[in-house]
């Protein structure tokens, strides 16, 4: 038996239980987690703006050590240190065969696996995000499953299985800021950190940070923000004041509300490029004219796990990470157990820090 975060129902609170956990079968490996990163996602599937089979265990950024492999399991055994890949491509749908794995059609079919038991009256569990990261040890299956390059430490590694692909994807793939370019990012937790340390791996001049917080302003600067804006109705306005009044190159939204979303498309120059990150209710209506759309010649976009091939993409940011460009300790502003993972999620509410990592 391990302990696990269980997400009983939709709007539930998370209860800390012992759950049963199967031996690895055909294609799956067991992990003993050493970390996961408390994502907006989780808070997300929590609530209901994101619908997943319950009871669950939820927790999707993760990284840790295999335990055991099933059959026909070879590219890692017992030792291997790995990251979590909670959306796995399966190669075949329509998106794959285009090349974006990252909208593979069957990503997600794990999540409605039972994987595991409540060890105190046997009901099932599903994996939250096809990989249950909020447990002492977790079954996945093989396709979830990355070896960890070499020279990361396992704990940070964590995070990136989501906050960093999300946010170098975001500006290298999605946007693909150019040396020279600048750049707005619009919330500064855990993706929006990652997010602003990408603007400047990209040699972005002038990247400004926007947030609710003015309280994380520190936070962002040292992420590589040259230019802090607190959000208010003239944010807009006040970005534009610091780009010679034109706006920026490319905006990032990492919030998920409409007008967030508008206000960042209106921060961007005219043919500007706005990404949206953030994963928002159906309730948030964002809305433009025929007119506006024609004359500001911009463009919308958005952007699903930063448009990443985790596979590809891992040994770019590890070299990043080696090289002191990519620094993840600094995305981590609170390191906690299990059960500090609801007031995690209040303090995602509240605006509060940057990214909390689970320690097991």
């Amino acid at each position: 038996m391990v302990r696990a975060a269980v997400l009983p129902a939709v709007g539930a609170p998370l209860e800390i239980a012992e759950i049963d956990l199967p031996d690895p079968g055909p294609g799956q490996v067991r992990i003993r987690l050493a970390a996961a990163g408390v994502c907006h996602s989780d808070l997300s599937l929590s609530n209901g703006t994101m619908r997943v089979p319950v009871p669950a265990v939820l927790g999707h950024e993760g990284a840790g050590t295999v335990v055991a492999v099933g059959e026909s399991v070879t590219h890692v055994s017992p030792g291997t240190p790995v990251i979590l890949n909670w959306a796995p491509s399966c190669g075949t749908c329509h998106a794959c065969t285009l090349g974006e794995v990252w909208l593979c059609a069957n990503a997600l079919n794990g999540a409605a696996d039972v994987y595991a038991h409540r060890a105190s009256d046997g009901s099932d569990l599903h994996p939250g995000l096809n990989v249950a990261a909020f447990a002492e040890e977790t079954v996945v299956s093989a396709s979830c499953v990355l070896p960890l390059p070499e020279g990361i430490p396992l704990t940070d590694a964590a995070l990136l299985g989501c906050a960093v692909l999300t946010g170098y994807g975001a500006i290298h793939h999605s946007a693909r800021v150019r040396e020279g370019e600048t750049v707005a990012v619009f919330g500064v937790g855990g993706v929006g950190l990652s997010t602003l340390q990408s603007a400047r791996i990209a040699g972005a001049t002038t990247i400004v940070a926007v947030d609710v917080s003015p309280e994380k302003e520190e936070l962002a600067r040292a992420a590589g923000a040259t230019d802090y804006v607190v959000a208010s109705e003239n944010t807009a306005r006040e970005i534009r004041a610091l780009t010679g009044k034109q706006g920026v190159d490319v905006a990032v939204e990492c919030v998920g509300r409409a007008v967030t979303i508008r206000t960042a498309w209106e921060s961007t120059r005219r043919g500007g490029r706005t990404t949206v990150v953030g994963i928002g209710g159906k309730d948030q209506q964002v809305t433009f004219n025929a007119l506006e759309l024609f004359h500001w010649g911009r463009t919308l976009s958005g952007c699903v796990y930063g448009n990443s091939d985790p596979a590809k993409d891992l040994p770019v940011l590890a070299e990043h990470v080696r090289a002191g460009r990519l620094d993840l300790g600094a995305l981590v502003t609170e390191r906690i157990a299990l059960e500090g993972i609801p007031a995690a999620f209040d303090n995602m509410v509240a605006g509060k820090g940057g990214r909390a990592l689970v320690i097991f």
